[in-house]
């Protein structure tokens, strides 16, 4: 493909997504809601302090607009006047009933100043709200139930959100303040690989247990006996893509892009070029994304060349843009594979037509189970359907809380997470833990195909 018909390629990528931004879609169209003006908006600064960074209801997290009930609301825990709080974001949920965050200040409002066990979601709020807002549904959906069942042994379950920009750095300083605030008995997060792992090192010096309902890097494993997850490693991932490539499509060579500067990328690239191997496969080239020389014809071209015949996806959130821009030119010419982070409503708007027929791995999808009780209840709450990662929130969340069932102590959660009968009821099913911190869970394989769930024309739908 010629400079110039690339850069037009590239334009109208750049508009579809700007587009997208400006008419506040934030949220994957499996979950079609207007963009939450009550505390979204840009990226939250870096050098914001990590007290201001970790609110059970009583600050705004993110700048930008705030609707005046959540305001009044926010003021109103703050000076501890539940009865008014409980009010404002009973006003605010009905006119935004799909704000998980007015969810989750409300049952901590109602809670008050009771006894109540604590635990923290750790989620960035400023840098990728999408994904945040989709993890504290699944948190606020769990809250919520176990709360109107009467709680944990009676004991209400309070949430508290930190907003942790998936930055390292920042996520280790709110993991040392979590662990110094004895009140907080488990967290649900960090969010990315590279936060999870940062972040880890601190919880298990601190014996506090995260659950991690998105990280998925193989480094994951065995990391720490207190660091778990919810969501499969990549190594589930890699090896049902490299399966279905093989013995689906029936082709054996393979380009895969990546972002070098990922954890998560590079573990999924990795496990996908030993896993396609081991098919009888082979990965022919590998190109780095974060590249600032990286050029999607050039790199369509060369894979071509040496005979790929399939172009498999391990972008990452910062990445997705240039891996879309690989689909576009490609035209459907070649097969495409990918990652969970590719499942986006980025891809659906900006890949549409060439994306068709795409074939990616995520943990959950929610036409998996036709006669799982989770969907329903999770669109009577939120008004729309829910994502994988909502669903792993959620599994995370009452991993948790039947931990807590069994020992209300920070000791008591771990240990009972290793135990070896230990279970909870999830949305994908029963969770186990292995003594590796991973799931005992498969992986979904989901295809983009015409449809209008999304509303964008496209839509995921299980792999038949």
């Amino acid at each position: 493909m010629s400079q110039r018909n690339e850069t037009t390629v590239l334009l109208l990528s750049l508009m579809v997504t700007v587009g997208l931004v400006g008419g506040g879609l934030w949220l994957f169209k499996d979950e079609i809601f207007p963009q939450n003006s009550a505390d979204n908006g840009s990226t939250t600064p870096s050098n914001q302090s990590i007290a201001d960074r970790i609110s059970f209801g009583e600050r705004i997290l993110t700048p930008g607009v705030v609707n005046p009930g959540k305001q009044a609301a926010v003021q109103a825990l703050a000076n501890q006047n539940y009865g008014a709080a409980i009010s404002s974001l009973e006003t605010s949920l009905q006119q935004q009933r799909n704000d998980p965050k007015s969810l989750i200040y409300l049952n901590n409002a109602r809670i008050g100043s009771d006894k109540s066990y604590s635990i923290v979601a750790s989620v960035p709020l400023g840098s990728d709200p999408n994904s945040a807002l989709e993890i504290l549904r699944g948190v606020a959906q769990a809250q919520n139930a176990v709360n109107a069942a009467g709680g944990i042994k009676g004991v209400p379950l309070k949430v508290g959100i930190a907003n942790d920009d998936d930055n390292p750095a920042i996520s280790e300083q709110i993991a040392d303040s979590l662990v110094n605030n004895r009140d907080v008995l488990g967290v649900v997060g960090p969010n990315a690989s590279d936060t999870t792992l940062a972040a880890g090192t601190v919880y298990d010096s601190g014996k506090l247990v995260a659950i991690s309902p998105t990280s998925t890097s193989v480094k994951i494993t065995n990391f720490s006996p207190y660091v778990f997850r919810t969501v499969p490693s990549d190594f589930m991932a890699a090896r049902s893509l490299a399966n279905y490539m093989v013995k689906n499509l029936q082709k054996t060579q393979a380009a895969v892009f990546f972002n070098s500067q990922s954890n998560y990328s590079q573990s999924l690239k990795t496990e996908f070029v030993s896993s396609l191997s081991l098919e009888g496969g082979r990965v022919l080239s590998e190109f780095d994304l974060s590249q600032a020389n990286f050029s999607a014809a050039r790199s369509l071209e060369r894979a071509t060349q040496e005979g790929a015949e399939v172009l498999m996806l391990a972008s990452n959130t910062e990445t997705l843009d240039k891996a879309l821009q690989v689909v576009q030119i490609n035209r459907k010419s070649l097969n495409v594979l990918g990652g969970d982070d590719v499942y986006s409503i980025k891809t659906l708007e900006v890949g549409g037509e060439q994306a068709s027929g795409m074939v990616v791995a995520v943990p959950w999808h929610i036409l998996g189970d036709l006669n799982a009780d989770f969907p329903q209840q999770s669109r009577q709450l939120w008004g729309g359907d829910v994502s994988w990662r909502t669903a792993m929130a959620y599994d995370a969340t009452v991993s948790l809380i039947a931990a807590l069932e069994r020992n209300p102590t920070r000791e008591g959660v771990q240990q009972a997470l290793l135990s070896p009968d230990f279970t909870a009821s999830g949305a994908a099913g029963t969770v186990r833990f292995l003594p590796s911190g991973d799931r005992s869970a498969g992986v979904q394989l989901v295809t983009i195909v015409p449809g209008e769930r999304s509303r964008t024309g496209y839509d995921f739908e299980p792999v038949p």
